[in-house]
């Protein structure tokens, strides 16, 4: 069962998608869902002995199309609606053990452009209104399944965290007739104390306003709302720039860092395209939690300067 619940005081949809708790929870390894098929007793969901990148549809799907009829009338404050969506599931490589920080140069560029082929087709959906492609990493993020992959949300309305930033970008334009997003950039350029990592066409910054320790945006220096404006050698300065956040990240503590990687785009000239990381850890043995600030205001309170630790970064 799936379908969306109108939260009437926050203004934003909630997902009710009960079937989620059956989803597979760390199978042994010999019992991977996302490896390649390698025995036909013990099939798997890519029906090969061997693959680069494998991309299909959730088996546990919070959105689906067609989807289910509610199973609840609306009430006279919150909305009820069908699920309509897509979800997708995005393998790395047939390597169990794999990350993005050790897949080769090639892989990686491989990666970004299934991210941008499905990111245009998804967006080309009647019905979807906004794409998410992200990956969750690591138990402490919560995934199920330690096999390298991200995931791709077609959703049927715009998020409410994403409505909100296009507003901020859109009303910036109006009233300066800049983008918000170019002038973030100016001005770290011009501070560069949070800059982790520069090539002439990307940079990776851990923002004045990160609101987790070790938090970094990527994003391109020449104007891109989406990824339909990336050639070849943007993609390819893409990969290189998510590749070496990660690396950091695992270089930083000396173990696989764990994190949520978020690529938000929209189609829109006011808009700027921005790959944010955001990992858990604040020391290498003290996680950063969401509590009551966060989870209950959405006020974040970080307890590290980003000029410190986009040099620890940056050094690393």
């Amino acid at each position: 069962m799936s379908e969306l619940r109108w939260h009437p005081f926050l203004r934003e949809w909630v997902i009710t998608a009960t079937h989620r708790l059956e989803r597979t929870f760390f199978p042994p390894d010999d019992y991977c869902p996302l490896c390649p098929t390698r025995s036909a007793e013990v099939p798997t969901e890519i029906p090969r002995e061997d693959y680069e990148i494998a991309v299909f549809e959730n088996r546990f799907p919070s959105l689906c199309i067609p989807p289910p009829e509610p199973t609840i009338e609306p009430s006279n404050v919150a909305d009820v609606r069908a699920s309509a969506g897509i979800c997708e599931v995005v393998c790395y490589s047939s390597s169990h053990t794999a990350t993005l920080a050790d897949l080769s140069v090639d892989q990686v560029r491989r990666l970004v452009r299934v991210w941008k082929e499905r990111y245009l087709r998804l967006s080309a959906m009647p019905g979807i209104e906004y794409v998410y492609i992200f990956e969750n990493k690591g138990k402490e993020i919560g995934v199920t399944l330690s096999h390298p992959h991200g995931q791709i949300y077609a959703y049927p309305f715009v998020p409410r965290v994403i409505q909100n930033r296009l507003d901020a970008e859109r009303e910036h334009g109006l009233s300066t007739g800049r983008r918000l997003i170019d002038d973030w950039i100016a001005d770290e350029i011009a501070d560069g104390r949070r800059i982790v990592y520069e090539t002439p066409r990307w940079i990776c910054i851990v923002p004045l306003f990160a609101r987790y320790p070790y938090e970094v945006h990527v994003a391109p220096k020449f104007g891109a709302s989406d990824m339909r404006a990336l050639d070849d050698a943007a993609l390819d300065g893409l990969a290189d720039a998510v590749q070496t956040v990660a690396r950091k990240y695992d270089r930083l503590f000396g173990f696989s860092m764990p994190y949520i990687m978020s690529v938000f785009q929209f189609h829109a000239d006011y808009s700027g395209l921005v790959v944010e990381f955001t990992p858990p850890y604040r020391t290498a043995d003290k996680l950063k939690y969401l509590a009551g600030s966060e989870a209950g205001c959405g006020v974040f309170i970080n307890d590290t300067l980003p000029e410190e630790t986009a040099e620890e970064l940056r050094l690393v």
